[in-house]
């Protein structure tokens, strides 16, 4: 009996309405639930690396209809965080949450202070040898300030008092943990909650630099090409050891 005898006759109404509930499942998944996301620089090293590829949970922060129905968390100190990025929303970028509405924020000689105490970030790097004074004891107004944002500039300069920044409502304060690689919220602002997608779950695969790995080819940069060698050298790129960790 052939594929189509078998789900010919009576089976055609329940085969349609389980195929038609599965896209749902799927479309609900997608828009409400979770997004496949990509990592794209070094800035959050090492938590988490390029070619890391994510799952990101849309909704626990009940940014999405059914979440502001059902329980949710809020937004905690520590949180690693999807978001659209400010300066160009159509950006997806990935940081952690060191500052909350309210906070007054400082950092000396790259420590974090809140509220005139240290952060214990165990999860942080260092990697310049170099100091900094705008990166490394921020926020300075008295100093060169390269790679910031004009409109950051003018903003931040309002907000410091006695050496703090202070965070407002609605806004957080992130950071990269490859803090001293990392553009982030000290050069580009704060990130408003509506821009928050969602917090990533799950390291589903993790890919090793393909750029590194592949042969010199004029259509090295094209996606066909690239995904035609992650294929077939899935075995030789995949980080084994990070993939399906859970993200924290």
């Amino acid at each position: 009996m052939s594929w189509s005898e078998k789900i010919s006759g009576s089976d055609w109404p329940a085969t349609i309405q389980s195929v038609a509930g599965t896209i749902v499942v799927a479309i609900f998944a997608v828009t409400f639930v979770v997004q496949a996301f990509t990592i794209p620089s070094e800035s959050m090293e090492k938590t988490l690396l390029i070619g890391d590829y994510l799952l990101v949970d849309k909704f626990c922060y009940g940014d999405s209809t059914f979440g502001k129905i059902l329980p949710y968390r809020r937004i905690g100190r520590g949180d690693i965080v999807v978001f659209h990025y400010p300066v160009n929303p159509s950006q997806h970028f990935v940081k952690r949450v060191v500052a909350l509405p309210g906070d007054r924020l400082r950092l000396i000689n790259k420590k974090v202070y809140i509220n005139g105490v240290p952060l214990q970030e165990s999860y942080v790097q260092y990697i310049a040898p170099d100091r900094e004074p705008y990166r490394d004891d921020f926020p300075r107004t008295d100093v060169p300030a390269f790679e910031v944002t004009a409109r950051w500039w003018q903003e931040m300069r309002k907000l410091v008092e006695d050496h703090e920044l202070i965070i407002p409502e609605d806004n957080y304060f992130v950071l990269g943990d490859n803090r001293d690689d990392s553009k982030d919220s000290r050069y580009w602002g704060f990130v408003p909650r509506e821009n928050i997608i969602g917090r990533p779950l799950l390291i589903y695969w993790s890919a090793s630099n393909m750029n590194n790995d592949l042969p010199v080819s004029p259509t090295v940069g094209d996606r066909l090409y690239h995904l035609a060698y992650a294929v077939t050298h899935v075995y030789q790129i995949t980080r084994w050891e990070r993939t399906f960790r859970r993200v924290k």
